[in-house]
């Protein structure tokens, strides 16, 4: 370790400042979350004087945080689940049938990850078919949004499975569906799991997105419900911080759960393409 941090030594110093300046503000929300109001006015690093565990229950009833956790479970769960369904299907044909069409549709939908959304033409769309300010709606942004970067992991992967496998499928019998499913699908766990955890991730921290399309406050996923909650209780640092800290909770959960698979389905995805 001594000598991989003598070769480096920049490049490690870069590396701990960068990771005390992400640290650092999640460790101020975190003190002042604990503190009574006057306490927490000031937003400092001095510890509280006393642990007020009801700053989190107050948050939680005040700030409806049960309804808009349930939203955000519901929103970011089906939008990745169809976000797999839909870019494995779409990789696993641009991958297997590399035509110049074929290539010219992969870098067509992956030119998604740079481009920035037209939200007032969304809008407009959003209104044609009905889906503005419903759940449906906002699932279906969700989805659509993490398609081209799933797309480009998955297409990487798939590109490193031996196409053995899809001549032995078709010998066995297997249509084209079964193929996919029964065959191909499960051999992309590692990926399918580090785009479910990625897409979850990206869809949870929304706020753009149910800002626009949602003008219904009981629709409203934990992003939304902290920034309703910050303007009601501006003043309240302790509980503004509480409220941040519920919102974000479980992203690090999962973020932590899911962290081996992410960086082998990352890897594997990357090198494989």
């Amino acid at each position: 370790m001594a000598n991989k941090f003598m070769k480096n030594p920049i490049q490690n110093i870069a590396i701990w400042i960068i990771s005390i300046i992400a640290i650092v503000p999640i460790l101020l929300i975190v003190i002042n979350a604990f503190k009574s109001a006057p306490e927490a006015s000031s937003m400092n690093f001095n510890l509280p004087s006393e642990l007020r565990f009801g700053n989190f229950s107050t948050v939680i009833e005040k700030g409806k945080l049960v309804h808009s956790f349930l939203n955000s479970i519901t929103y970011s769960s089906l939008s990745s689940l169809f976000c797999i369904l839909f870019s494995a299907m779409a990789a696993y044909v641009l991958s297997r049938n590399k035509t110049r069409f074929n290539r010219f549709i992969y870098f067509f939908m992956i030119m998604g990850i740079a481009l920035p959304v037209n939200y007032f033409t969304l809008i407009d769309v959003m209104k044609w078919t009905e889906l503005i300010n419903t759940k449906a709606g906002i699932i279906v942004l969700y989805m659509v949004t993490q398609i081209p970067f799933s797309v480009f992991i998955l297409y990487g992967f798939i590109g490193g499975v031996p196409k053995e496998l899809d001549e032995a499928g078709v010998i066995d019998g297997c249509g084209p569906k079964r193929l996919f499913f029964s065959v191909i699908f499960p051999m992309l766990q590692p990926a399918a799991v580090t785009v479910f955890i990625l897409s979850f991730l990206n869809t949870w921290n929304e706020f753009l997105l149910p800002l626009y399309y949602l003008n219904s406050a009981n629709k409203w996923p934990m992003t939304l419900a902290v920034y309703n909650f910050f303007g009601q209780f501006q003043q309240s640092w302790n509980l503004v911080s509480a409220d941040i800290i519920l919102t974000i909770l479980p992203v690090i959960i999962i973020y932590l759960l899911g962290q081996r698979f992410i960086i082998s389905g990352m890897t594997s995805g990357s090198v494989k393409g």
